[in-house]
């Protein structure tokens, strides 16, 4: 077996978020088999519609395989947009004025138009106006009756429909569209595993999509442990402002670089990355890093040194995964970017392993019982000072696991739960192996159906140790328990 066989064979630690598209929607056999742990269905794209039909088919992958895949529905979120332009594309020159209507289509080639018709109201003088991804920067110059004048700060071209960015400017208008509010009762319903927010920019964008969640859980009877979790995407400048209390506030965090990287300066990007990375590992939050990861690889079968390093140092950083978006969406190599992903990975993982991170004590609801974090770290020590090959995990709703992976511990983790919602969940924990266990088997220990998963993994041989933690609430009234067992020798 060559090494790079070897690799592809190993079982990678960081979690792969896949976006579907119109380019592997027929594929994702193979992109399981590649890599992927996550696959993210963009609600900017597609109709609920064309998305069912996608979870369904992931939901009888699943099935095949015997193994918890995990899907994540993304909210499209308040994106502003550009209108229909007269000349389009439009070249723009530095110190060229323009005008952003009030109301009514353009009447001249420097006539703009948006999606949010409230945006004459709330842009003020001297306030950036960003298009085409942040490449043309404008500045309003003055508030007419009927329009904001602008002036053009940067050479560039801009396109109809392209989105607008306004780092700085207070808007009124609502994080969760009633758009985003339809689709997320849609997706609760659905199934869905993780529910993103895009464009947050407080707390209570976050209350406000859980409360949401929990109305559509009851309104069709699904139990608290079954409702997805709430992803809080931080590409805003205001998030940044509140961003302690918005990653404690939700169940995991997005890095999504793409708006990101337009609201604060983009040579600012990779220092802010790694401050929300530690507030998350402050809290004890999954983080996902998005966004051009591999991007040359929409259109080559070989990504540049520069991406393959991001990948790298994104786990380096310490994110639980990294999501590819139009890579595997509308990209010509889906599953190669997948397989790419999955070799850096692997490699990054070689030197960071152990660097477990201290869980902050500060209470909050969905923090670890503070004795179960106390027997899980203990747990850690046990595996290493046992020189246990295997750490295996009993959980109820999966805060046990996600405390494991948390530890980012050199042994691997089987994480295995009853509810097919909790197993999924940890397809995006770092290190963990989910694994459904029947209701039967988890009224004992679940040891057995962990057993016969790790020796399907080729992690058991004879004299091997593995330490199992079970999780509050699973075993009779116990609250947490430790237990190593030897595998008997041949």
């Amino acid at each position: 077996m060559s090494e790079r066989e070897a690799v592809r064979n190993a079982r990678v630690r960081s979690k792969i978020v896949a976006t579907v598209g119109p380019a592997c929607r027929q594929r994702l056999g193979e992109l399981v088999e590649a890599g992927v742990d996550v696959f993210r269905l963009n609600m900017a794209h597609g109709t609920p519609e064309v998305h069912g039909e996608t979870i369904r088919a992931i939901r009888g992958l699943e099935q095949q395989r015997g193994q918890p895949l995990a899907v994540l529905v993304d909210l499209a979120g308040p994106k502003i947009r550009l209108g229909k332009l007269l000349q389009d594309p439009l070249p723009v020159e530095r110190g060229q004025h323009f005008r952003l209507l009030r109301e009514g289509p353009p009447q001249r080639d420097v006539d703009l138009t948006c999606s949010y018709r409230q945006l004459y109201d709330d842009l003020q003088e001297g306030d950036a106006v960003l298009l085409a991804d942040g490449t043309v920067r404008m500045r309003v110059t003055r508030r007419a009756a009927d329009h904001v004048e602008l002036v053009a700060e940067s050479w560039g071209e801009i396109r109809s429909h392209q989105g607008i960015n306004l780092p700085g400017v207070a808007l009124r208008m609502d994080t969760i569209t009633p758009e985003d509010a339809s689709h997320a009762r849609w997706a609760v319903e659905a199934g869905a595993d993780f529910l993103s927010l895009s464009f947050v920019r407080s707390v209570l964008d976050v209350r406000q999509l859980r409360r949401i969640i929990e109305e559509a859980g009851r309104a069709c009877g699904r139990e608290p442990l079954q409702h997805p979790a709430v992803v809080a995407k931080i590409e805003k400048r205001e998030a940044l402002a509140e961003l302690e209390p918005i990653v404690q506030a939700a169940d995991a965090v997005m890095v999504a670089r793409g708006d990101l990287g337009v609201e604060v300066d983009v040579a600012e990007t990779p220092v802010v990355q790694k401050r929300i990375l530690a507030v998350c590992h402050k809290y004890g939050r999954p983080a996902i890093v998005a966004t051009q990861m591999l991007d040359s690889m929409q259109s080559s079968p070989r990504p540049t040194r520069a991406e393959v390093t991001d990948v790298a140092n994104a786990v380096l950083d310490g994110a639980d995964a990294c999501m590819l978006s139009g890579e595997t969406a509308v990209g010509a190599y889906p599953v190669e970017s997948v397989a790419v992903m999955n070799r850096v990975l692997h490699y990054a993982e070689q030197i960071m392993c152990g660097r477990g991170a201290v869980l902050s004590s500060e209470a909050t609801p969905r923090a670890l019982h503070r004795i179960t974090a106390a027997v899980v770290a203990g747990a850690g020590v046990v595996a290493e000072q046992a020189d246990a090959s295997l750490v295996a995990v009993l959980t109820r709703s999966g805060a046990t696991a996600l405390a494991l992976s948390h530890q980012r511990l050199a042994i691997p983790v089987l994480g295995g739960s009853h509810i097919p919602e909790t197993a999924r969940k940890m397809c995006l924990y770092w290190g963990v192996e989910p694994v459904w266990v029947d209701g039967q088997d988890a009224e004992g220990d679940g040891s057995k159906v962990l057993l016969q998963r790790a020796e399907e993994l080729g992690w058991l041989e004879p004299g091997a140790r593995i330490v199992f933690v079970t999780g509050q609430g699973v075993v009779g009234r116990t609250h947490n328990e430790v237990a190593v067992y030897e595998v008997p020798a041949e």
